[in-house]
């Protein structure tokens, strides 16, 4: 019976396998799948490069001179390519009619804005920014860093300082990163760690929930086309879904695989070095390479297992879809926390986060952007994950025994409370 079983197993798994790599999905996915990352990544980054550029702006202040080296630290950063002209200072200062007249040439198009200088009291000042868009979050940046240096440098000339000794107090020392792992420390770049993590865990999160999603489908298509009643006569219900869940993960194994030989190779070409050059620095190491592995196939078997046994209750795939948002919530938990994954990836709550089974893989792959976990945590989580999956498998296991020859009538929660005392 045992041999009977693995045999009846291996069969399925190696024609899930075999339709699953033999699909055109599999082949646009592979290729697909990578290069929408890619494109995504590389819009995030060209649009944040280029972002606040280009503007049109003036600079009002009561001193001709102050308005003049705020405007040299507007010209000065490079990437802006602002274009900066002086609002001629009036003799008596400026007035709220020259404000106006400012007002009147963004309202005009004249100018994207105007950066407004003036006293408050002995050495301080107010700055404010008048524009068309209130969500130009990098203007606003640059702009409140320029006038802040030009006003220092302003005063520092004011007191007798030379334009040499100014420079030397102003210029910009660069913050090393370094990270302690094990007691050792390695340079690092915060940037690249989180958005290496980040990426892992999005696509960690969408082949597992792609790869579910498909086995509960094939369930369905197999279950209105009747050949699960061929199938049954000679392999049992579980050695059907054991199968199953096989074939279609070795499928997203061999996908994964794909992936990681591709990523290899372009870490050891040139091409990684000039993608890559500067304060920019690919870093995946090996233990996240196994933990992706790992944790792909825990939430693949995880997700696998109860789209199956929901699957089984189901009667069409628009039904299917309809429970598809419930896979979602735990990405979406993960994912709002972030902000307190990268800041404190100790703190209580994202320890709980981590060692929850439907939240693990995505949030321990965030958590390792910011800091490796703890072995004990990483190897309770695996642990915790295992569990949950046997559970999972138990209430799918009976529910897909009588589920699958069900027909022509929507499974109600009593009527699955029954299945489950059934079998």
């Amino acid at each position: 019976m045992h041999k009977n079983t693995l045999r009846n197993v291996s069969l399925i798994a190696r024609r899930e396998y075999v339709e699953g790599v033999r699909s055109k999905g599999f082949l646009v996915a592979t290729i697909l799948l990578p290069g929408v990352f890619a494109l995504v990544f590389g819009l995030v980054f060209l649009s944040s490069k280029y972002l606040g550029v280009d503007r049109n702006i003036a600079v009002a202040a009561d001193n001709p001179a102050l308005a003049a080296q705020v405007r040299s630290q507007i010209l000065a950063d490079k990437d802006a390519k602002a274009t900066v002209q002086l609002y001629p200072t009036p003799a008596g200062g400026l007035t709220m009619a020259d404000r106006a007249t400012l007002v009147a040439q963004v309202g005009n198009r004249a100018i994207d804005g105007f950066l407004w200088v003036e006293p408050t009291g002995h050495d301080s000042f107010r700055i404010s920014y008048d524009a068309r868009s209130s969500a130009d979050f990098v203007t606003n940046n640059r702009l409140e860093k320029a006038a802040n240096d030009g006003i220092l440098r302003w005063q520092l000339q004011q007191r007798t300082m030379t334009p040499a000794e100014i420079e030397h107090l102003m210029s910009q020392i660069d913050l090393e990163t370094w990270q302690v792992t094990h007691g050792v420390e390695r340079k690092s770049n915060a940037l690249t760690s989180f958005y290496t993590a980040y990426g892992m865990a999005l696509l960690l999160t969408m082949t597992t929930m792609i790869y579910g999603m498909n086995v509960g489908r094939s369930v369905i298509q197999e279950k209105t086309s009747r050949i699960f009643e061929v199938m049954l006569a000679t392999a049992r219900a579980q050695d059907l879904l054991a199968g199953k869940l096989v074939g279609v993960g070795a499928v997203g194994l061999t996908q994964v695989g794909i992936w990681i030989g591709a990523a290899g190779t372009f870490a050891a070409s040139g091409l990684a070095a000039q993608a890559f050059s500067g304060k920019w620095h690919l870093t995946i190491s090996i233990e996240q390479v196994v933990l992706f592995v790992v944790y792909f196939l825990l939430g693949y078997t995880l997700n696998s297992a109860l789209f199956a046994g929901l699957g089984a209750t189901l009667e069409s795939e628009q039904e299917l879809q309809q429970y598809s948002p419930l896979a979602a919530v735990p990405v979406w938990l993960s994912f709002s926390l972030i902000a307190l994954i990268t800041s404190d990836p100790e703190s209580k709550w994202v320890v709980i986060a981590s060692l929850f089974p439907p939240c693990t893989p995505i949030v321990m792959f965030l958590r390792m952007g910011s800091q490796m976990p703890p072995a004990w945590q990483i190897l309770l989580s695996i642990l915790l994950m295992l569990v949950s999956i046997r559970i999972v498998l138990w209430f799918s296991t009976k529910l897909y025994r009588i589920g699958i020859l069900m027909y022509g009538k929507r499974a109600s929660l009593p009527e699955l409370l029954r299945w489950l005392r059934y079998s």
